[in-house]
């Protein structure tokens, strides 16, 4: 395994667009050598599309209009890791916590009062030279995120239950069967926004990632008891075989749509929530914000559950540890690298 080796931005050349009136529109070039000072004259920009886990829930710091303002609840954070790239001059975060890969699609339902993400891409993309778009979805589609970790989280405060990995071990490929399709199709959409505003496929570069694994079976009693309420054998199976497995299917749907893949399944290896004991200003994933007891047994205020959807995502460090990797990634021109911990303690993107 490598480095990725830091490299110069390239200058984007939209080929097959012209800038007229400040949108980017189909037409005939006069020559590349024209595009290229047209396309310069617009300031560049990375924007991101997708769910929870991309637009910083769990980071704090929420953009106004997003913490609940007429019922938005996106959560899009200014710490946000799409913020934290150096990718170009203007970082545009268009994710919303809770988002299913309808919501980044066309013609979707209305979701926190947001309309489709692509949409909006095609805007964004029509005001600035977008370079790079970055996609994180499907964890809310069939894989059901929250309704994965409650089950998890109630058969370790009931006894009598069985490990929830006994039934979602055999339930698990199934739904990311099922969730495949629908991220594909919100990566075709993607793809179609751009192509709207005049972009050629190959003018700029989209990447999906996948999803850092937010619990480990490394961690203690005392931490089970007071932040992460899981069973060791349920926290092994999410690490060891959930996350890979949601990870590879992510990652072939990535192939299937032409995109590049930045592996995050081992991005808080060692850091995860409860990794580290005593000591949770170490971890990159935040532990339960609630009351576990309350949450299982639907006794949440509205504001309590809003708190409890934090719960388990990176935050504030993470986003800015996963920012520069992904800066590292999308300068190499790899199609493939893992986001790894190293020995000075930054994540870094390492080719395999």
């Amino acid at each position: 395994m490598t480095y990725v080796r830091r490299s110069s931005r390239a200058v984007g050349i939209l080929l097959g667009a012209v800038l007229t009136a400040g949108s980017i529109v189909a037409g005939t070039p006069a020559s590349a050598e024209h595009l290229a000072g047209e396309a310069s004259a617009l300031p560049t920009a990375v924007v991101s599309l997708g769910d929870n886990g991309i637009s910083g829930e769990g980071a704090g710091g929420y953009e106004p209009g997003t913490n609940g303002e007429n019922g938005n609840w996106c959560h899009r954070s200014v710490h946000a890791m799409v913020h934290k790239t150096t990718l170009a001059a203007k970082t545009v975060n268009l994710a919303c916590s809770g988002a299913k890969s309808a919501h980044v699609g066309f013609g979707g339902p209305v979701h926190n009062t947001e309309g489709s993400q692509a949409e909006r891409l095609t805007t964004v993309a029509r005001q600035y030279r977008v370079t790079t778009v970055i996609v994180r979805v499907g964890s809310n589609d069939d894989p059901q995120f929250s309704g994965t970790v409650a089950a998890c989280i109630g058969a370790y405060l009931y006894p009598e239950r069985p490990d929830c990995s006994s039934f979602l071990r055999t339930e698990w490929p199934t739904r990311l069967a099922a969730m495949a399709p629908k991220v594909k199709a919100a990566l075709v959409d993607v793809r179609t926004a751009m192509s709207n505003a005049g972009y050629g496929s190959s003018s700029y570069k989209l990447v999906l990632t996948s999803y850092a694994s937010p619990i480990t079976e490394r961690m203690d009693a005392a931490s089970q008891q007071a932040g992460c309420p899981f069973r060791l054998t349920d926290a092994r199976w999410a690490r060891t075989e959930a996350v890979p497995q949601l990870n590879a299917a992510l990652r072939s749907v990535a192939s299937q749509v032409g995109a590049r893949f930045l592996d995050l399944s081992r991005a808080t290896e060692n850091r995860e929530a409860c990794s580290r004991g005593s000591n949770p200003a170490a971890e990159w994933q935040t532990r339960i914000t609630v009351d576990p007891w309350r949450m299982v047994n639907g006794q949440l205020t509205p504001e309590e559950k809003v708190r409890a959807g934090e719960s388990f995502h990176l935050n504030a460090t993470a986003h800015a540890q996963v920012g520069r990797c992904m800066t590292e990634f999308v300068q190499s021109n790899a199609s493939y690298a893992t986001c790894l911990e190293r020995s000075d303690g930054n994540l870094h993107a390492v080719l395999s």
